[in-house]
């Protein structure tokens, strides 16, 4: 385990969480930060308390590191963008070939200011759920963007900042056999129950894999990362 302290971006939903178990399995002491963007989805930042209050009770050792929690108003965000994510239109291909719910500058803009944050707290890693494998094209997920980021912002603010995306190489199969190592059936069953993927913030219909619209792409992907897990999970 590192004595660094941790900074976890946790939206609420099943990466981010399995990255705040991730963070504090190797941290002694680990926060958490969410971005209001007045994302479609807002459901998640309330899901976001669900899954910090049971993940004090699932490992004892957790529950003492698990510092405070912090949640930043970037309606900015949501006024310059226009997309599937902040405003209420149809999720579809744009000409550029990204999907439109891709948030220019999203993840930059949340690194930033959560490097900023981590500043005056003392922390000195950032702990990411950005993955280049089960993704839809997003640029800032890619490897790529984060390494350059976390040089921009350690030179920025003349202090080492670590970037830390443990499933940066992971497909959501993989993911979700992490949480079965990190938390045992216990984590599983608390992403299952607590955490939010679907882009429409639909939580009244209750799948193997969790709530969600079940046909939206943040469903259709963890779908199929929970059945491509539950195969490997039977064939042990």
């Amino acid at each position: 385990m590192s004595e660094r302290k941790a900074l976890v971006l946790l939206s609420g939903g099943q990466d981010s969480t399995t990255c705040l178990a991730w963070a504090l399995e190797r941290y002694a002491h680990v926060e958490t930060v969410a971005f209001d963007y007045r994302q479609r989805h807002s459901i998640e930042l309330q899901q976001r308390l669900a899954v910090r209050t049971a993940l004090k009770t699932l490992r004892v050792d957790w529950a003492p590191k698990l510092g405070d929690d912090h949640l930043l108003d970037l309606a900015v965000l949501g006024e310059i963008s226009s997309t599937a994510l902040t405003d209420d239109r149809a999720i579809e291909m744009q000409a550029n070939g990204l999907p439109n719910t891709f948030v220019p500058g999203r993840n930059l803009l949340f690194l930033t200011l959560a490097a900023a944050l981590a500043y005056r707290r003392g922390l000195g890693v950032l702990v990411g759920g950005m993955c280049e494998t089960d993704f839809s094209g997003y640029p800032d997920c890619r490897d790529s963007t984060i390494k350059s980021q976390q040089a921009t912002l350690t030179l920025g603010l003349d202090m080492p900042i670590t970037i830390e995306t443990p499933l940066m190489w992971l497909d959501k199969a993989a993911t979700w056999g992490l949480a079965a190592e990190l938390g045992g059936k216990d984590l599983v069953h608390l992403v299952v129950e607590h955490t939010h993927t679907c882009y429409l913030g639909e939580r009244g219909t209750r799948h193997a894999w969790g709530y969600g619209c079940g046909s939206c792409p943040a469903c259709q992907l963890r779908r199929n990362g929970w059945e491509r897990y539950a195969e490997l999970e039977a064939a042990k």
